[in-house]
């Protein structure tokens, strides 16, 4: 269950011996997401996130996983406030799903629901909704809460297939974002990949068809064109913002890179220069 962490810390199994007096508040709070400068995103969220967050692929030669991407430093997530509030105007499924998570028995067959006990709130007071009733018995809510996962589970399948597709065809390759702050410093993102443009253009016409038949050539297209905010990142970036309050920093940029090591728990990796 590593790949789908993040920002849990106290996993355990949702039961009626362990839970049945458990409340869960919650609220508009994302404090829990304001170290993390990506999380994964299905399929069928591309065009909600693409308006807003470069998405973009990381992994490794056996699992590749859509994401997107958040802040320019490993424990920078430009999207959350001190409050705890979410800036942008979709929030991932991924995020949404907090406290909850999904995770598979040795078999890999079946899927058990798991709460992070840390979460703010997790409480025995009585505060926000219950999991289980008197008798012991799933209350509606955590009905809903397992219908929802369920959901985001079918969704994460089906984005699989997608990747396995790019990666079939050899669409991606590894790639660096680059940030050039008013103060000189340089900063690049690495570690994650793109859809090689020349090679989708350059597709067999059956492969083409495929692609667009199963709404694939939409997605890729979307990822694509997200991009273009590795630039808008820079105006929530405080370091690109000049005492004028004007932030004309440089725009950043992205270009191939020639290796990619990066795991897939990792998120993309900052460096930093003058």
């Amino acid at each position: 269950m590593a790949a789908q962490l993040l920002f849990y810390q106290d996993v355990h199994p949702v039961s009626a011996d362990r839970h049945k007096d458990v409340s869960i508040k919650t609220g508009t709070s994302y404090k829990f997401a304001r170290e993390v400068n990506s999380v994964p995103v299905t399929a069928i969220e591309f065009a909600q996130a693409a308006a807003e967050y470069p998405i973009v692929f990381a992994g490794t030669d056996d699992t590749v996983t859509p994401a997107v991407v958040l802040g320019a430093q490993q424990t920078q997530n430009l999207f959350v406030d001190d409050d705890g509030a979410w800036l942008g105007k979709y929030v991932p499924a991924f995020v949404r799903r907090y406290p909850f998570v999904f995770s598979t028995d040795r078999g890999g067959k079946t899927f058990i629901l798991h709460i992070d006990e840390s979460f703010d709130g997790f409480n025995r007071e009585g505060r926000g909704e219950r999991l289980f009733d008197s008798e012991g018995q799933q209350t509606q809510y955590l009905k809903s809460v397992l219908g929802f996962l369920q959901d985001y589970q079918a969704r994460h399948q089906r984005t699989r297939q997608y990747c396995e597709r790019l990666k079939s065809l050899g669409l991606l390759q590894p790639m660096q974002a680059q940030f050039n702050l008013n103060s000189g410093e340089r900063r690049s993102l690495s570690g994650f990949m793109t859809v090689n443009r020349e090679k989708l253009k350059a597709l067999p016409s059956e492969d083409l068809q495929s692609m667009f038949t199963n709404d694939e050539l939409e997605c890729t297209y979307l990822h694509l064109h997200s991009l273009r905010h590795f630039s808008s990142m820079l105006e929530r970036m405080p370091e690109a913002i000049d005492t004028a309050g004007k932030g004309d920093a440089p725009p950043a940029v992205s270009k191939p890179q020639k290796s990619y090591r990066n795991g897939h728990d990792a998120p993309p990796v900052e460096e930093a220069s003058a």
